[in-house]
């Protein structure tokens, strides 16, 4: 079972970028799955979640207004739209699978971790 994030990288604040998740090694269109990030010198934080079916979603409020998550369950793919950027948000992104099928903004929640995309937002 695998997680690859891909999809960041260097952009100017103001701009935009969108993160992919692909999952293989099985299906996760019952799971429900998360964006967690981890800046330099911190700890990990909720981003963003949805449910298997992708009716429930939340965001932190950090983001909220800015990113959007979404899923497409019959390619096995998660995205996290990002826009208005800001330096801030200048970390490595994690995407995750959980066993359950609700959203859950806890990190603890989820049992299959991706290995992580950088974004580094330039002021």
């Amino acid at each position: 079972v695998q997680l690859q994030a891909s999809g960041g990288g260097l952009v100017q604040a103001g701009g935009s970028l969108r993160l992919s998740c692909a999952a293989s090694g099985r299906s996760f269109g019952s799971n429900a799955m998360g964006w967690f990030r981890q800046a330099p010198g911190k700890g990990r934080e909720f981003v963003a979640t949805i449910s298997w079916s992708g009716n429930s979603l939340y965001y932190a409020d950090s983001v909220k207004g800015r990113f959007t998550t979404s899923r497409d369950n019959a390619k096995n793919m998660l995205y996290l739209q990002m826009n208005s950027l800001k330096p801030e948000d200048t970390a490595v992104y994690y995407c995750a699978a959980r066993s359950g099928v609700y959203a859950s903004t806890v990190g603890v929640d989820y049992d299959y971790w991706g290995q992580g995309t950088l974004v580094t937002v330039s002021s």
